[in-house]
Formats: C-alpha cells, sequence, structure tokens
C-alpha cells in the first residue's frame, strides 16, 4: 500500500455501505468483508425479512420510487455520501489487493477474481510495487 493511499484510509470516516450515514450520526456500525451496516438499516433489513413480500424486485421498485421522488437538492446532499463510500470499499479493495501481492499473488490471479485483465489491475492498484 502506498502512503497515498494509506493516508487516504486513515482519514475516511466510515459510512454505512447501504444508506451512507457516517458512523458519527448511528449508534452502530457493523463491519463486514469489505462493507459496513449500520444499526438503522440493520432494523429496516429484519423489517424486510419480517414481511410477507417474497418478491425482491418490490423492494427494488420502491427504492427506485424514493429516488423519483427525491429534490434536486436531495440527490445532490446525497451525492458525497455514496462517493465517500466508494471511497471507502475502494481503499479496502486496495488494502486486500496489497495483502496478496506481498503473499506474491499475481497480479494475473488478482485481475482474474476481478473479471479484469492482469494489466489493468496493476495499472489500478500497483502504486509504488
Amino acid at each position: 500500500m502506498n502512503s497515498e493511499t494509506v493516508v487516504a484510509a486513515a482519514t475516511l470516516q466510515l459510512r454505512c455501505s447501504f444508506c451512507a450515514k457516517p458512523s458519527s450520526e448511528v449508534e452502530k456500525l457493523i463491519a463486514g468483508p469489505g462493507v459496513y451496516i449500520c444499526n438503522e438499516c440493520v432494523g429496516l433489513c429484519n423489517d424486510v425479512l419480517a414481511s410477507e413480500q417474497p418478491d425482491p424486485l418490490e423492494s427494488a421498485t420502491r427504492l427506485s420510487a424514493w429516488e423519483e421522488g427525491m429534490t434536486d437538492e436531495q440527490i445532490l446532499d446525497q451525492l458525497p455520501r455514496i462517493a465517500a463510500v466508494s471511497a471507502q470499499t475502494e481503499a479496502g479493495l486496495q488494502r486486500l489487493v496489497t495483502i496478496l501481492r506481498e503473499r506474491r499473488v499475481t497480479w494475473t490471479r488478482i485481475g482474474a477474481a476481478l473479471g479484469i485483465t492482469r494489466q489493468s489491475a496493476w495499472e489500478r492498484f500497483a502504486g509504488e510495487d
């Protein structure tokens, strides 16, 4: 991991990967492999699981309708939150690739796991490697 990546990872405030709220705005943030979920989203998930809606497309339709109903300002307010979640995910991905490279896993294998070429993996993650 190059020094820029370490600094970027250290300055990121952890956010829920689902609602994009920062850890400072929620009671608890649970870590998963490359993702985080807050207590509020866990509560919503429990509600969905307890409901009688067997069709997962129904949830996607509701989310789409919610986004369509947002004002321009609400969408603009969401952009930096979503970008922060993306940066958080990218930092986690970089960390895992760095571990693999330290274990001498080839760029070919890393690229294949990500569905990209060896060259693309190297360009994206090599840094000072």
